[in-house]
């Protein structure tokens, strides 16, 4: 572990000096490259921020970067106060030169240069510069390398380093909405059986009776118009007599109340069977109001309906209010 930490140092050390030795080349990466016009000629002087094979990028005092074309045909020569000049092959060219170049734009917005003019002096020191340079970037691949070899490959430690910084709470987050989902799933599958009265309505008959008015088929008419917009739903039938008679015929009669209402949902909204809870006739039990009279009594001759869904598959349900069922009869 001690010479993993050693070896990492070095490194450190050493990227730090050739950032300083070749800031010059590494801001030419980021420097703004303008495009000149074909055909049109220029003189452009500057200093080299970067090259390759057959080309090289200069910079202006305005900072703005050039590339410039070099070919066979192109004149490379040093100034000379007595005229004429030294020759030099393309190679002699490198970073932290100051030059002049003529040519005209190629269609690349490119200088495909003819001429190139540099003081002898400007060289030299652009020489003793890159000497120092190049010897520093080929020790960093080295150590580079061994550091990779010791350590890892630098893209894994980046990971590691961005983990401890935000992975953690990265990690969390998804945690947190993963026991979230789970929570929210368990719920509603615990809800599936949770049925909530969604819409409640009651018919009324007369005495004797177990014939749908009018204005009762209305109202189922509109408990099976809002059941076809629901998933999950059930509907209750219960059905009730008052006092008048005796109390095995009651319990038959609403029995079939409870039926009629259940038979004309059927027929005429055809809902099917499974969505109905076994119809119930309780007779004159559960009254609603005082058998002693007559308003009572035809209150209690009755059949409520009761439209239920699943919490489960329904996750905004609302309980209405029964609707007004006072049809008249006595």
């Amino acid at each position: 572990m001690l010479r993993k930490i050693s070896t990492l140092q070095i490194v450190v050390s050493l990227v730090a000096a050739v950032m300083l030795v070749g800031a010059v080349a590494v801001q030419a990466q980021d420097d703004q490259v303008r495009s000149l016009i074909n055909g049109q000629k220029y003189k452009i002087e500057g200093v080299i921020v970067a090259r390759d094979a057959d080309s090289f990028l200069i910079k202006d005092e305005t900072g703005v970067s050039t590339k410039v074309v070099v070919s066979p045909n192109t004149s490379i020569k040093s100034n000379s106060f007595w005229g004429g000049g030294d020759r030099y092959a393309f190679a002699s060219l490198v970073r932290g030169l100051k030059l002049k170049a003529e040519g005209r734009g190629d269609g690349n917005g490119a200088l495909a240069a003819n001429k190139i003019r540099f003081d002898k002096s400007d060289l030299e020191v652009a020489q003793s510069i890159e000497s120092r340079v190049a010897p520093a970037e080929e020790r960093l691949t080295r150590a580079e390398q061994n550091a990779e070899r010791v350590s890892g490959q630098i893209d894994e430690l980046m990971a590691i380093s961005n983990a401890a910084r935000g992975g953690a709470k990265a990690a969390q987050d998804t945690a947190d909405a993963a026991v979230a989902g789970v929570n929210a799933t368990n719920q509603r599958i615990s809800a599936l059986d949770d049925y909530v009265v969604q819409t409640t309505a009651t018919v009324n008959f007369r005495v004797g009776s177990h014939r749908l008015s009018p204005d009762a088929k209305a109202q189922l008419d509109e408990v099976a118009t809002q059941a076809t917009t629901l998933r999950g739903y059930v509907i209750e039938v219960q059905g009730f007599a008052s006092s008048d008679g005796n109390a095995a015929a009651n319990k038959r009669l609403s029995e079939r109340r409870a039926k009629a209402v259940k038979d004309y949902l059927i027929m005429t909204h055809n809902i099917p069977l499974r969505r109905f809870t076994d119809e119930y006739g309780y007779g004159e039990t559960q009254a609603i109001a005082d058998n002693s009279t007559l308003e009572g009594r035809r209150q209690n001759r009755r059949v409520e309906v009761k439209l239920l869904v699943s919490r489960g598959l329904n996750q905004n349900v609302e309980v209405r209010p029964a609707p007004d069922t006072d049809d008249g009869t006595k």
